[in-house]
């Protein structure tokens, strides 16, 4: 009998025994690979799957760079920009996005000044003045009328605030110095700057007072406290004067168009709508000022729409489509969300504009077009052609858009669920402010201690005045004190507002807040002169909010706010700016592209509701489970493992045991021989 005394690795021949063991390592290895292979397949899936997650993220990260480019365009005044020049360089203008074209000629006859103070001088700018005890002083701005004015000093002269009440500073030992006076007037911010001048004589510290521009802010300064201080500083134009006019208030003098204009600034805003001038000389000869569209800005937003949607394009397809050449497919080819994504984004830019009263609706009548690998390009001589042809009305392609027929309609704002239309106007009640009027003429008489107070609450604030002693030239004067001395309340500035004070056909007292509304009101509670001013049965009228109709369905109104709180007008906002109560016209309501394409933007960028992060939950789910799925197998594989290795190496140990007894018969037989 023949022994073989090798073989091939981990195969045992029929009819011979090996004389060595087999690689028990070996051959566990090779059957665990084939064991292995369903974990292969579940790490291969879910490579797959990551990969889909790295391209959502890129789709994500495009969707959202998209929205951040387009945002700015949704902004009516991003269009409407306007450009200016000017014929002479004594005036320069701004327009702003209400500005409306044309060329206007300007003339201008004298400047705004401001008027200036000057005190006594001192012999130190630092020493202490007077007693230091807490003093006030009060500023009042008003007109000086008649009198005569000689070496800084009015005689004669009558002095009315203008209305927009009084402010004070405090002086007491901590700055009663010329510097220390100063930084307080300054620290106000009232509009008066106080600055000391030098004049090099033996007193040659002055405080030297500006206020603002403008006929109707000339001052006038109460002093109240240290005694020092009040012959130092108090200025009276109608009475005591301390100080000495070294220039007075003045008015610009300006012809716009062939119309006399007079104005407290050189900063004129409010002669033609949306035009601010610049004044700083007179001019000679009338200049003419041109406003025009600054159109580069329309041209940029066309073209900032259409690259942002080509980078948009671009991301999309390097993940989603299929390189022919390579024969490889993007992680996202033929995902149907991801289809869903790019054909959502065509409509709305195939889609015309509905609503809108514009001679364009679809960005093709200007030049914007799809090219046959699904970029976006713009036609430049279309664009300018349109530009010039009608500016104004390429807005409404790109943001939202309300225009009413009714010129004190004004579109206010919207909601998402606002549609795009065209509805009817209809108001019920006009919105009306709050006013107190009196039953009797004012007491023009107003005496310290005896008539001189008067408590008011003004739409919900607490305001108590004490009005100047004195006997006063006119109802009028008497009114434009009351109205100085209630907006002069800290509480009521802060909260905006404020009130009028006039005399009516009757003669008597009228309030009236500045707010409109329910919330609108005047009230007389108390005070030792309020029925010395107002009678001793005033009449209060609470305000009124608008009431009416958008699209044929009641809306809500607050102040001069109509609001629509149903049908397609949904969350659709109108000012109603005064006018009659019935029908008021219509308003045209538009969504452009920009704005459509950023509210899409925002649904697909929503963290929870969003298909983006549904997906990629979905997907992180499903790597989850699969990883579940892999731990299991491989505890599984650990134990097939064990199996394995323990039946290999028994059978090894038995062949080595077979091995042995070979030997040994293979002895006893050669010695038989």
């Amino acid at each position: 009998m023949t022994v073989s005394s090798a073989t091939s690795p981990g195969i045992i021949p029929s009819g011979s025994v090996t004389s060595s063991s087999i690689d028990v390592a070996s051959i566990v290895s090779q059957l665990m690979q084939v064991e292995s292979q369903p974990v292969t397949q579940l790490q291969n899936e879910q490579s797959g799957f990551q990969s889909q997650i790295t391209a959502l993220n890129t789709v994500q990260g495009a969707v959202s760079s998209f929205q951040q480019a387009i945002q700015g365009l949704t902004t009516l005044g991003q269009y409407q920009n306007y450009s200016t020049t000017s014929s002479s360089s004594a005036i320069s203008a701004t327009a702003s996005s209400t500005a409306t074209p044309g060329n206007y000629s300007v003339s201008v006859s004298q400047l705004a000044q401001a008027q200036s103070l000057v005190a006594a001088g001192q012999t130190s700018e630092t020493a202490p003045i007077g007693s230091g005890a807490s003093t006030t002083l009060t500023f009042t701005f008003g007109t000086i009328s008649g009198g005569t004015l000689s070496s800084g000093t009015y005689t004669g002269a009558s002095f009315a605030p203008n209305g927009n009440g009084s402010k004070t500073v405090t002086i007491n030992s901590s700055n009663n110095s010329l510097e220390g006076i100063a930084a307080a007037i300054n620290g106000a911010n009232m509009g008066v700057t106080a600055t000391i001048v030098n004049d090099g004589s033996s007193t040659p510290y002055h405080l030297v007072l500006t206020g603002p521009t403008g006929v109707s802010n000339s001052m006038q300064i109460g002093v109240s406290g240290d005694a020092t201080l009040t012959s130092l500083l108090s200025e009276n134009p109608a009475g005591t004067q301390d100080l000495t006019q070294s220039s007075a208030a003045l008015n610009a003098q300006m012809t716009v168009n062939g119309i006399p204009v007079s104005q407290s600034s050189n900063t004129v805003s409010n002669v033609i709508q949306g035009v601010t001038f610049n004044l700083s000389g007179v001019t000679s000869t009338p200049a003419t000022v041109s406003v025009s569209q600054n159109t580069g800005a329309v041209t940029s937003a066309v073209n900032q729409l259409v690259t942002a949607y080509n980078a948009l394009n671009t991301a999309i397809q390097g993940v989603a489509s299929y390189d022919s050449t390579s024969n490889k497919a993007g992680p996202l080819f033929g995902d149907p969300m991801v289809n869903n994504i790019q054909n959502q984004i065509r409509s709305i830019l195939n889609t015309p504009i509905s609503g809108t009263t514009s001679v364009y609706s679809t960005l093709a009548e200007i030049g914007v077009t799809f090219q046959q690998d699904g970029s976006m390009a713009v036609n430049s001589s279309q664009l300018n052609t349109a530009i010039a042809t009608q500016p104004s009305d390429i807005t409404s392609l790109f943001s939202t858009v309300g225009k009413a027929t009714d010129s004190l309609v004004q579109y206010a704002g919207s909601t998402p669920s606002t549609q795009p239309g065209t509805y009817a106007v209809n108001v019920t009640q006009v919105a009306t402010q709050g006013q107190l009027t009196g039953s009797a003429a004012p007491n023009l008489t107003i005496t310290a201690g005896s008539n001189d107070t008067i408590n008011l609450n003004v739409d919900g604030n607490p305001v108590a005045v004490t009005l100047p002693a004195g006997t006063y030239s006119s109802a009028s004067a008497l009114a434009t004190q009351l109205q100085s001395s209630i907006n002069s309340n800290s509480t009521l500035s802060a909260a905006g507002v404020f009130v009028d004070a006039t005399i009516n056909a009757s003669g008597y007292l009228n309030l009236t807040s500045n707010v409109y509304g329910s919330a609108s009101s005047v009230a007389v509670t108390g005070g030792n002169g309020s029925s010395g001013l107002l009678g001793s049965a005033p009449v209060q009228t609470n305000g009124l909010d608008v009431a009416g109709s958008i699209n044929g369905a009641a809306a809500t109104g607050s102040g001069q706010l109509l609001t629509s709180t149903s049908g397609n007008s949904s969350g659709l906002s109108l000012t109603i700016n005064g006018g009659s109560a019935g029908s008021r016209g219509t308003v045209s309501f538009s969504q452009g592209y920009a704005v459509s394409l950023s509210n899409l933007a925002t649904s697909l960028l929503d963290p929870i509701s969003g298909p983006i992060a549904a997906e990629i939950s979905g997907l992180n789910s499903s790597i989850s489970n699969i990883g579940s799925q892999i731990t299991n197998w491989q505890s599984r594989l650990t134990s097939i493992h064990q199996s394995l290795t323990a039946q290999y190496s028994a059978l090894n140990v038995m062949l080595g045991t077979m091995s042995q007894t070979s030997s040994y018969l293979s002895t006893q037989l050669a010695q038989l021989r």
